[in-house]
């Protein structure tokens, strides 16, 4: 074979090689990755979901985010807890989230009606109000009535607030209206001061006197079944929204379920 036989021949095989190596492999074992399908674990590639959720969701929510978290590599759940009412306002005004959880139907209404949510809002959660008082309960208090004694301070959320929206209904189901010495922006507020000796008596939920247990006791008193809140989550737009509706989904799934009958909540009515 002559030179320039030999050197094209040459040129071929190279060539060939090079062609062969940037293809996919088709061998018996090779191989290839696919791209996640929308709605599965990790289809947004991670990042940050925000979670605006309900002062009283604090400890569930959690918890629940970190299970999570664990199922969706890469994902960090960031929660902002506050009263229902401030959250729906921070929505309403612009502020940034992917999901909203909230403490009553009245607040989450106000999102709806105001354009931040995207789809229809899903019930996942009851909750129902009770006394935290000192441990021992030192002021004896039994029932509403009880908190308009004489020395007895109380601390209720306030009326925008669906723990105080709640009271008002608890207070006239009781025939009772009540002189707090503060009306607070969200549950915890509540909790605190009965937790540092500020106050007797706080009406606050029963997961949150559950998830204080051994610095409050609680006191049940009949009218808390007359003002029992829903607590619905739905997406916000203009967010992560197939990431927001695996969390959605995941609160109201078995997960969630499970993490918040533990807390004390009852079952979505």
């Amino acid at each position: 074979m002559s030179q320039l036989a030999l050197a094209v021949a040459a040129v071929a095989l190279f060539a060939g090689a090079c062609s062969s190596s940037d293809e996919p492999s088709t061998q018996p074992g090779a191989s290839v990755t696919a791209p996640a399908p929308k709605g599965s674990g990790n289809a947004g590639g991670g990042g940050t979901l925000t979670v605006f959720a309900a002062a009283s969701l604090t400890e569930s929510f959690t918890a629940l985010g970190k299970q999570f978290e664990a199922q969706h590599s890469g994902v960090t759940v960031k929660f902002s807890f506050a009263g229902s009412s401030t959250l729906a306002q921070q929505l309403a005004n612009g502020a940034k989230a992917d999901v909203f959880a909230a403490a009553d139907q009245a607040n989450m209404d106000k999102a709806v009606q105001g354009g931040v949510i995207d789809g229809q809002p899903a019930v996942f959660a009851t909750n129902k109000l009770a006394i935290a008082v000192a441990p021992g309960n030192p002021k004896g208090i039994r029932s509403l009535a009880d908190l308009n004694k004489t020395g007895v301070s109380v601390i209720t959320c306030a009326p925008q607030v669906p723990c105080g929206a709640a009271a008002q209904k608890a207070e006239q189901a009781a025939g009772v209206t009540l002189k707090p010495k503060s009306e607070e922006q969200d549950v915890k507020q509540v909790l605190a001061k009965v937790q540092s000796g500020d106050a007797d008596a706080g009406l606050v939920y029963v997961t949150d006197v559950n998830a204080a247990a051994g610095k409050v006791d609680k006191v049940d008193f009949p009218q808390a079944g007359q003002a029992i809140n829903s607590y619905p989550i739905a997406v916000v737009k203009g967010g992560q929204a197939d990431l927001a509706h695996q969390f959605e989904e995941f609160v109201l799934g078995t997960e969630g379920k499970n993490e918040l009958t533990k807390a004390g909540f009852g079952a979505a009515q």
